[in-house]
């Protein structure tokens, strides 16, 4: 990989393995269902997701499992290659795809090695609550709203040119 690709890739690992060790340390020491109150309005509750966002899908009969396995999978190679063509001057992109990959890779492997996806984050307000999530929900959530600011806001044609609109002074 190109130097400039290197350290997006480190970003995915970093929130990987982050997103790894606080699911292992809520299988080991929450007991599912049974919430554990943080602060008022968030709770640690051992979760598993057999879907996707928001429990979509999560009593289709087993088929979604392999469903979000391929469409994860595919997805994370599709951010490698945009990564790896990425000019480095791109960065605020650059932290975006990473931080989508490294939280589609997170959950991916728990679909692999597990069938399901270990959540534990419940926050909420009364009696409403958020669907409980983990470490790579979001950096997934985080990326793609970098993604949306990005397609918004950035300039293509400012960024690659040094400053100047293309044709201009």
């Amino acid at each position: 990989m190109k130097n400039s690709s290197i350290k997006w890739v480190w970003v995915s690992a970093i929130v990987f393995i982050a997103d790894q060790l606080l699911k292992y340390w809520a299988s080991t020491y929450l007991v599912y269902h049974e919430p554990v109150t943080v602060v008022p309005g968030l709770n640690l509750t051992l979760v598993h997701n057999t879907g996707a966002a928001f429990s979509f899908l999560r009593d289709a009969g087993g088929w979604q499992r392999w469903f979000f396995m391929l469409l994860s999978g595919g997805v994370s190679i599709a951010l490698l290659l945009w990564l790896y063509h990425l000019p480095p001057r791109h960065r605020w992109l650059g932290c975006a795809l990473a931080l989508v990959l490294g939280g589609a890779v997170g959950n991916l492997w728990d679909r692999i090695t597990l069938g399901y996806v270990v959540d534990f984050i419940d926050v909420y307000y009364s009696r409403w609550h958020w669907p409980a999530f983990n470490v790579a929900d979001s950096a997934i959530s985080s990326g793609a709203v970098m993604l949306i600011i990005d397609a918004l806001w950035f300039d293509r044609a400012t960024i690659s040119t040094g400053g100047q609109k293309p044709g201009g002074r």
